[in-house]
Parts: C-alpha cells; sequence; structure tokens
C-alpha cells in the first residue's frame, strides 16, 4: 500500500495564528521549544506585524526571513542557511509564491513545515508542489511535500483583496478540465491514473460547483473554499503528480506566464479560470457548469479586461503544449488553427461581457 503524506491539522479559526504551539501539543509536544524561521515578505510585514509578532514571540527561539523572488536559487540558499543556523521548523505566512518558497526550502533542509495562509488564491497552500523562478521569468515546478499543520485565519482571509478568493475559486473550478484532460491521458496510454485521487479532486470541484453560498468572505464559504483547495493539494499527493488539478488550462496559464508576461499579469487562479472556459471548448463538454460558477461569483475571465489581445489569446492557446511537451491533454488532439482559436476569443468576449 502507498504511504502519503497528510497533515496533521487543518484548523479555520479566527485567532489561530497566535496560538500554533498550543494546537499542534497532541502531536507535536514542546514545539514552541524549537527553534523556527518565519518565512514571509515585506509588505506583508508591516500589514501584519501584529500577528508576525504574536507568532515570533510564541517560540522560545524565532528570526524572521523576507523572501525577495521565490527562486529557486533563494529557496536553496534558504534551506543551506537553515541547515548551518540549526532550524527545526519553518512557518510559511503569505500567499502563493511565499508559501512555495518556504514549503520547498522546507523540503530540501528536511525540516517541519507548518502553513499560515493569508490568501486563499489557490491550492499551493497544500499541494506537494513548489512553482519556482527558474532562469529570467520561467517558472517550473519542483516535487516537495505538504505541510505538516495548515492554519487558516479567517479574519485575515476576508481582509484580502476579493479578487484573491475569486482567484482561489478560479483553481477550483479548473478541476474540472484537468481531470478530464487526466482521464483522456489514462486512456491514451500516456500517463497512470488513481481512482481514489481523481475521486478526491473531483469532490474539490463540485465543494464549489454546488453549494448555496454567496457571500465569498462569509466564514462558511471561506471553510468551504480552504476545504477544496486542501482536498485538491491532497489528491496531487495521493496520484504523485499534479494531475488531478492541472491540465491544458494551466499549459495556456504557462503560457501567458512565460511568454506574454511584458503584456498582461493575471492572477493564477483567474488565468486558470480563462484557460478552463477555453479548454471546456476544446474537449467539447458542456459549458453550462463552468459559465454558471464564473457569473455565479463574478470571476473576471473575460480576456480583454487583462489586456489580452486576440493575437495574445491565440498565441497561448498555440504556445500552451510546449510550456509541459510530457503533458498529454485535449491539446494534443484539437483544432488550435487561428480561425478555430479567434472564434473561441470572440465567444468569451461576448459571453462575459
Amino acid at each position: 500500500m502507498k504511504e502519503y503524506n497528510l497533515p496533521y491539522h487543518l484548523m479555520v479559526e479566527e485567532g489561530i495564528f497566535s496560538r500554533i504551539p498550543q494546537a499542534m501539543e497532541d502531536v507535536e509536544p514542546g514545539l514552541s521549544g524549537k527553534k523556527m524561521l518565519l518565512v514571509t515578505e515585506e509588505n506583508l510585514k508591516s500589514l501584519f506585524a501584529s500577528h508576525i509578532e504574536g507568532i515570533l514571540g510564541s517560540f522560545n527561539q524565532s528570526e524572521l526571513y523576507l523572501m525577495k523572488e521565490a527562486s529557486y536559487d533563494e529557496a536553496t540558499d534558504l534551506a543551506k542557511y537553515m541547515a548551518m543556523q540549526e532550524i527545526t521548523l519553518v512557518i510559511g505566512l503569505g500567499g502563493g509564491s511565499v508559501l512555495d518558497l518556504a514549503k520547498f526550502a522546507a523540503f530540501v533542509g528536511k525540516v517541519q513545515y507548518i502553513c499560515l495562509p493569508t490568501t486563499l488564491s489557490n491550492d499551493s497552500l497544500a499541494s506537494p508542489v513548489a512553482v519556482l523562478v527558474t532562469e529570467g521569468k520561467a517558472r517550473r515546478s519542483f516535487h516537495c511535500e505538504i505541510p505538516e499543520a495548515i492554519f487558516v485565519d479567517p479574519t485575515i482571509i476576508k481582509s484580502a483583496p476579493r479578487r484573491q478568493i475569486l482567484s482561489g475559486i478560479g483553481d477550483t473550478i479548473s478541476k474540472y478540465t484537468a481531470l478530464n484532460d487526466w482521464k483522456l491521458s489514462w486512456m491514451r496510454g500516456n500517463s497512470g491514473g488513481d481512482d481514489f485521487a481523481y475521486m478526491l479532486s473531483k469532490m474539490a470541484l463540485n465543494t464549489i460547483l454546488f453549494n448555496d453560498l454567496e457571500d465569498v468572505t462569509g466564514i462558511d464559504f471561506i471553510k468551504l473554499l480552504t476545504q477544496a483547495l486542501v482536498m485538491g493539494g491532497l489528491a496531487m499527493e495521493i496520484a504523485g503528480s499534479s494531475r488531478p488539478s492541472s491540465g491544458s488550462e494551466h499549459l495556456f496559464c504557462h503560457a501567458l506566464e512565460e511568454n506574454y508576461s511584458e503584456q498582461t499579469q493575471v492572477p493564477h487562479g483567474i488565468a486558470v479560470a480563462i484557460g478552463s472556459y477555453g479548454a471546456c471548448k476544446l474537449q467539447q463538454r458542456n459549458l453550462e457548469k463552468i459559465t454558471r460558477v464564473i457569473k455565479k461569483y463574478g470571476i473576471p475571465v473575460k480576456p480583454s479586461d487583462w489586456k489580452i489581445t486576440e493575437e495574445i489569446f491565440v498565441g497561448a492557446w498555440q504556445d500552451a503544449a510546449a510550456t509541459r511537451p510530457d503533458r498529454y491533454t485535449i491539446l494534443n488532439e484539437a483544432d488550435l488553427s487561428d480561425e478555430n482559436l479567434k472564434a473561441l476569443y470572440h465567444e468569451m468576449e461576448e459571453v462575459f461581457a
């Protein structure tokens, strides 16, 4: 039987950041005695000054590290520093880039890692993958381990811009097309599958597709979205890859980031939501489910609103498969002609006007 790394705790509770050692007492007695490194970034240092002070004060020995660029080199340098300073616990506080840097550095340094997200913009909080800058603006996914604990303070999540929560919804609904691409690859004999990981990712998707909550800043929805993002991360851990959560819609996102970042900068979750509509069309599936959720929560997926021109849109889809050439998706079979993709662009412009 396979062995998996699963978090000891997933808690969504106001004020939880100030009670980390107590919350972990059942599985990690004496956590406050560990030498702890808190990883965050400069703008969050001032924004959450009291929270950071409280976290640092909860440990007998603690140190603050401010992220620079969330690169592979920075992560490995940080792991080396932790070894030299005998750090035994890393806590990441921030959004996706901070969490990925802290998660990968902790993995390389072989130390415990606890995740404190300040946004719910994507599933990096629980995934066994860290996306880091490699050369120039290129980014690459690296395998690592999921956190030992995930603590979410809904008050902090509510204080973030609404668009970050919408990005988290977008990252979740992208599983609709990612799972279909994974099944296609599985059927074509290009990758293995895992029924349990597939089911867990679909459960994460359905959590958002089929719920009656309207207020995305309400604590009930924040709990729901947290659970969906964590389930997506656990599905990747079980599958041993990102396939349960990443398909052609993510490749479209990668192409935007790697080839068109000077013309357009779209938050990850929004970019994959844009890609999900397009991928769903290319997969020749019913668009109603995705369209309904996008409109229900007002996820901004109209391409031109992000300065994605017809030319960029077509180019990103045609470049998408090359960003991960080993990943078989609908892009290996679909009509990616200029004519077809231009029609898709104008359809999105009209549907989400």
